[in-house]
């Protein structure tokens, strides 16, 4: 059986603030308790071990399982965690009415993946700041470009993304 822990990081705002801020975690938080429900299933379901978190990041719901052997819930490059993140993001629209923008983790690849992410943009930005050329990077999935994209603004560099979705990637621009 999981267990559920359930944290929530906002900030302090005004009373008014306070009121629409609490009306939006508490949305969120709906979404993370829908998403570990469902999660919780799966793992039943699919005899595996694991516990489940939830967090409210920003203006998102967050789930993390973790535990035990759970590679099989991430695939070889994050594709079943990518799967298995839209069927969490459909269940809670099914009980929901509304589109979410959870995001699921399983064992912490997501965390470590975003690591990695953070050194490839943080080269390429020495890249074309030395070069002052145009860089491309590998094609990427749309959580994995978001990552580059912040990485490379918060560097003072502007980067978009090119291709199609196979092959969409991150392209960092001179300044």
């Amino acid at each position: 059986m999981s267990d559920v822990a359930e944290t929530t990081d906002v900030p302090e705002t005004g009373e008014a603030g306070a009121a629409a801020g609490g009306d939006r975690v508490s949305r969120l938080e709906r979404e993370g308790d829908i998403a570990a429900d469902y999660l919780e299933e799966l793992l039943d379901i699919a005899d595996l071990d694991g516990d489940i978190d939830m967090d409210v990041e920003g203006d998102r719901a967050a789930v993390s399982i973790v535990g035990g052997d759970l590679d099989q819930l991430v695939g070889g490059r994050g594709e079943v965690l990518e799967a298995l993140q839209e069927l969490t993001r459909l269940a809670v629209y099914r009980e929901t009415g509304e589109r979410s923008r959870l995001m699921l983790d399983v064992a912490g690849y997501r965390s470590d993946r975003r690591a990695e992410l953070e050194k490839i943009a943080a080269d390429a930005v020495e890249e074309v700041k030395a070069s002052g050329e145009r860089v491309s990077l590998k094609p990427m999935s749309p959580f994995e470009r978001k990552v580059v994209h912040d990485a490379v603004a918060a560097a003072g560099l502007t980067s978009e993304s090119e291709g199609a979705e196979s092959r969409r990637h991150v392209v960092v621009l001179p300044a």
